[in-house]
């Protein structure tokens, strides 16, 4: 989910750009763009966000795709909204410490099944990351 593959490049708004992968729907990437912004701290807890309008110019999105995206993240207490005011950034620590356990957990999904997918064993995994780890620590 969290890997992009695709060699279309898009603005995110944020000052970084935004592979969008032709396996997922492009709504889902934005979600998790903006979850993983919210995580990160570069979205703060009940920041008013850009209006859907100025979040697909910016993204070369279809503002409606925009309008499903805040949809859904109001639908799961990522945002709310007040009317006539804008969209905002949940302000509860719980929910961002759940996104952030949801997040993991995919993400960990995905490699775990990708590598029983090559054939490796539970063994191989775990050093592979013991290897990888202590490679980053040198440097």
């Amino acid at each position: 989910m969290y890997y992009i593959n695709s060699a279309l490049r898009q603005w995110s708004g944020r000052g970084e750009f935004m592979d969008f992968d032709n396996t997922v729907p492009i709504y889902v990437q934005i979600m998790n763009l903006i979850k993983k912004e919210i995580i990160l701290g570069k979205l703060q807890l009940g920041e008013k966000v850009l209006s859907t309008r100025e979040y697909a110019q910016n993204l070369k999105v279809n503002p409606n795709t925009m309008v499903r995206v805040f949809n859904e993240l109001e639908r799961e207490g990522v945002t709310f909204t007040k009317r006539g005011i804008g969209t905002f950034i949940t302000e509860s620590k719980d929910r961002v410490e759940s996104m952030k356990r949801e997040m993991a957990e995919d993400i960990v999904r995905n490699f775990i099944d990708g590598m029983l997918e090559l054939g490796f064993t539970f063994n191989d995994m775990i050093d592979l990351i013991k290897y990888r780890l202590e490679g980053e620590a040198i440097q």
